[in-house]
């Protein structure tokens, strides 16, 4: 299976993603280790980009003030070595990234892909966030994807950025899945 659209990722950002994934799993449980075995049911940063081009469905947990978690579904896109994710500004996910910016997701494909992220959301629309520089090429990534009929709203609709401080990404079989995200020839 193809998955469309473009790599965002520079050298800079793939070196980091790397380094990112490698110390995430050297820090982790060795039970969690005994799961996700390094250079056996590992991804690296490249075949993370890889496997992440277009739109993903995430599960995204947030907390509530009581210190509740909370789960639900998003969107989400992998630029720049990072999440984009948005959401309703009503929505309660909004209203508990807006307190508490801690999140963690995963972006599931049966057994094939685990990516587990935990970071901090960072809002990225220009209400919250006017002097972000990511956000025109955000936004152009955003237009692009979704279409723009003129009537998009962008203050129905607030993004963010996680920004990763641990992240493990698992394939039960990394070979194969360089072969399922290749394009077709």
């Amino acid at each position: 299976m193809w998955l469309p659209g473009p790599v965002f990722e520079s050298s800079a950002d793939l070196h980091r993603l790397q380094a990112l994934l490698d110390s995430s799993l050297a820090g982790s449980t060795d039970h969690l280790k005994s799961i996700v075995r390094p250079c056996e049911r590992t991804l690296t940063a490249r075949q993370v980009v890889e496997v992440c081009r277009g739109m993903c469905t995430l599960a995204v947990a947030t907390v509530t003030r009581r210190g509740e978690p909370r789960i639900s579904a998003v969107d989400g896109h992998f630029l720049n070595g990072r999440w984009v994710i948005g959401t309703h500004p009503r929505a309660a996910k909004a209203r508990h990234l807006a307190a508490r910016p801690a999140i963690s997701t995963t972006y599931l494909r049966g057994e094939q892909v685990g990516i587990f992220t935990h970071g901090r959301a960072t809002p990225l629309n220009p209400r919250d966030r006017p002097d972000d520089p990511t956000w025109p090429d955000v936004r152009e990534y955003l237009l692009e994807h979704y279409g723009d009929d003129g009537t998009w709203d962008w203050d129905e609709v607030v993004y963010y950025r996680i920004d990763p401080t641990w992240m493990v990404a698992y394939s039960d079989d990394p070979a194969a899945l360089v072969d399922i995200a290749s394009p077709p020839a």
